[in-house]
């Protein structure tokens, strides 16, 4: 379920091993659709729930981390069932998320869905969703603006697909933040191979021991795979779900040009440090806690 932007403005287990799955080759993933359904990665958003209490601040908290500006504020039906929710976007150089604070209940299963990813033909995305894999979770259905459906892909990595009757137009982002997902070694290649088949996308990196310092185990290593597609950024950690407070809660990494500058911002905003700064193969990483509850890791490249 989206934000409704244009109305508001508009992842064996031994010592030093996690898991691992059967070794596969992505190189020949099933790209027989001709065109890509991704529209830009400055359109596909993080899903943030938060308390209506919490909004604004954790709002305030995200622009003054990352910079950027949000959209005006409203309250709107943004399910296919009966509710009411805060929703507002937030646009920021290092990725955009989408805004909820329900005043109802929320409606089953919406809450599960990490990410929203806008595709230039409805039909066509879920079509293509189904023959990779994907299950239905909520069928297509209408909102104010154009039309929502939320599907999950082998692992369960709930996300949303929607489309608008009037295409937005947002700024590029200056990073590409990422999707991390958590899946077991078991179902990671379904995964892998299915999403970079529906998003035309490409294996940047697959790394069978990744330093387990990256989920908090640093006796240990891990698979880690990043992916690439014009839907952005997605790493996929496969590890046997034994994994310390917060890892596993943080649904995206965003990419900044000084960690320890943003991390200043960020404090200074009321956001909690939850893992301190550390580095691991080029990139140097923590992970904070917004005001809202949100859980997100930054990262920047190690000098």
């Amino acid at each position: 379920m989206r934000n409704i932007r244009t109305l508001g403005v508009a992842i064996v287990f031994a010592f030093g091993v996690v898991a691992t799955a059967p070794s596969q080759t992505f190189a020949k993933a099933d790209t027989t659709q001709a065109t890509s359904y991704a529209v830009g990665p400055q359109y596909d958003t993080t899903h943030v729930y938060v308390a209506p209490e919490d909004f604004d601040k954790f709002t305030d908290s995200f622009v003054a981390t990352f910079g950027g500006h949000k959209s005006q504020q409203g309250v709107f039906q943004v399910t296919p069932t009966p509710s009411q929710t805060m929703s507002q976007l937030v646009l920021t150089p290092a990725g955009t998320i989408s805004v909820f604070g329900f005043k109802t209940p929320i409606p089953y299963p919406f809450g599960d869905e990490r990410t929203g990813y806008l595709v230039t033909d409805m039909d066509g995305a879920m079509k293509w969703a189904k023959v990779h894999g994907a299950d239905v979770i909520v069928d297509t259905f209408p909102d104010p603006i154009g039309r929502d459906a939320v599907v999950s892909w082998p692992g369960g990595v709930h996300m949303q697909l929607y489309w608008h009757t009037k295409a937005p137009s947002y700024d590029p982002l200056a990073t590409i933040p990422e999707n991390r997902v958590y899946v077991s070694p078991w179902r990671a290649n379904d995964l892998i191979k299915n999403w970079l088949a529906f998003s035309h996308g490409k294996v940047i990196s697959d790394n069978h021991r990744a330093p387990g310092v990256e989920i908090g185990r640093p006796n240990d290593t891990f698979r880690r795979v990043r992916l690439s597609s014009g839907f952005g950024n997605m790493t996929v950690f496969a590890t046997d779900g034994h994994l310390p407070y917060p890892y596993g809660r943080e649904m995206t990494g965003y990419e900044v040009k000084d960690l320890d500058e943003t991390l200043n911002k960020a404090q200074a905003a009321g956001v909690t440090v939850l893992v301190q700064p550390f580095t691991s193969e080029q990139r140097k990483s923590a992970v904070v806690q917004f005001p809202g509850g949100y859980v997100a890791e930054i990262h920047a490249t190690a000098n």
